[in-house]
């Protein structure tokens, strides 16, 4: 099986290589496509989408291979490989970048934080810039400014037909908003355009941790504090079984603790000011933050998500915290697990519901009960219940759900995330891809197709 004119590596089960590059993030994935397409640029997307389609393959597109459920990689299919598409051309003085689809946050923030700019972004180094911006993009910069997607200015775009064009609000509007937040259902970004921000190179910032029966506590003062707070403060919430970090007592680790991950983007003597309250609750087991350089903000969340470990994941969007998640961490499974998630707010929901695909921004909170367990583990499946009860739960405290945070949900969770934005989706969709060859995601599915596989963005 072979592409003509193709400039990059085709890949073949037996090949060299072809083991190591099917492999995604998720250890619970294992799957085998029958060729893999290396991209070295546009023009071997091109040719890749129109090789599936005239062979009538599945198309998996990997970007950073954080999918959740494992959508960069298919079973007999094609799978389209963008990770040697780097490149990150950065205008310091008109602030903004040129971002190859085949980076990673981390490789993105080393570009632009050379010049003290950067914007919202993933917040474990190693995702792919296309999975997280298609998908709405939520991080630690979202409260001051936007989501990834607010700052998008274009995208360059291999759609089903193979066909390459640069989408943005003048050459098309509707397809511009339907890639923000609408996530891989409509081609393959080779490149993305963004507006950048000055921040850092140090901002202040750092995990601290309570006990959990100081949780209630927390999270009193979290319901009356975030509403209010500055926009420079983005806040991360982490609750898991203590890790075996330097600034936690020995004699905690392994056991619950409530954890919140406040980040200050502008100047830090008014953030340790702002940040004087939330550090003065109850009594921290233990706390590091400091000014600190943005780029190790970024990965301070890597080890909930080093690459091989096997994971499950569903998630809500609360008007509210409520104490009911207490329980949830006392009833983790697996040492590796965790409740993570973000307090919403800010410029992030300033935007019109209307204004990008990701839809309502109201202030509230955002949180995923994550299941993690090492590859061999026998209690695979108790892990993924503890995630499903947990989150059964949780469902009577929920106003809908983010695309970006899909699981297995299935089109049900579509429904939910898209809500009166599906029936204009599904338009684009008719439009762009009716036959629905970029199905492998939160798959919005055109008018012509009765039921396809749902994924989830790569």
């Amino acid at each position: 099986m072979t592409i003509p004119d193709f400039r990059g590596a085709l890949l073949r089960p037996d090949d060299e290589g072809y083991a190591e590059t099917r492999r995604v993030w998720n250890g619970a994935v294992d799957r085998r496509p029958a060729l893999i397409a290396r991209c070295t640029g546009a023009a071997d997307v091109q040719l890749a989408v129109r090789f599936a389609r005239e062979h009538d393959l599945a198309v998996a597109v990997r970007g950073g291979g954080h999918s959740v459920q494992g959508y960069g990689v298919c079973d007999g299919g094609l799978m389209i490989d963008l990770s040697l598409l780097k490149g990150a051309a950065v205008d310091p003085a008109a602030r903004t970048v040129r971002a190859a689809g085949g980076l990673t946050w981390a490789e993105f923030d080393l570009a632009t934080q050379r010049h003290g700019l950067a914007v919202t972004g993933g917040s474990v180094s190693s995702t792919g810039v296309g999975g997280v911006t298609l998908g709405g993009g939520f991080g630690h910069l979202m409260r001051r400014h936007g989501l990834t997607v607010d700052n998008l200015r274009a995208a360059d775009l291999v759609t089903a037909d193979g066909t390459l064009r640069r989408v943005d609000a003048n050459t098309d509007p509707e397809l511009f908003w339907g890639l923000r937040g609408g996530g891989g259902n409509f081609g393959v970004v080779t490149a993305f355009e963004f507006g950048l921000h000055p921040v850092g190179p140090i901002v202040l910032g750092g995990p601290i941790f309570w006990p959990l029966e100081q949780a209630p506590k927390v999270l009193s003062f979290l319901r009356e504090f975030a509403p209010a707070a500055p926009d420079e403060l983005g806040i991360a919430i982490v609750a898991m079984l203590a890790p075996p970090m330097p600034f936690l007592p020995p004699e905690r680790y392994g056991t619950p603790v409530f954890g919140l991950l406040p980040v200050w983007c502008g100047e830090p003597a008014e953030g340790a000011h702002v940040l004087a309250p939330l550090r003065g609750v109850g009594t921290p087991v233990g706390e590091l933050i400091r000014l600190v350089p943005y780029r190790a903000i970024q990965s301070l969340l890597d080890l909930s998500a080093s690459p091989g470990t096997c994971s499950y994941w569903r998630s809500h969007r609360l008007t509210d915290l409520p104490d009911q998640i207490v329980p949830l961490i006392e009833s983790v499974t697996s040492p590796l697990s965790l409740l993570n998630g973000w307090v919403i707010g800010g410029a992030a929901s300033r935007v019109a519901s209307d204004a990008t695909a990701v839809g309502p921004r109201r202030p509230g909170f955002e949180l995923r009960l994550i299941a993690n367990w090492r590859p061999g583990d026998p209690d695979a499946d108790r892990h993924r219940d503890w995630v499903r009860r947990g989150w059964e739960s949780l469902r009577p405290y929920a106003a809908g759900q983010f695309a970006s945070f899909l699981s297995d949900e299935g089109t049900a969770g579509v429904r939910v995330a898209y809500g009166d934005r599906l029936t204009r989706l599904t338009a684009l969709k008719d439009r762009l891809d009716p036959d629905n060859v970029f199905r492998l995601n939160p798959n919005i599915a055109p008018t012509s197709t009765v039921s396809t596989p749902e994924g989830a963005a790569r």
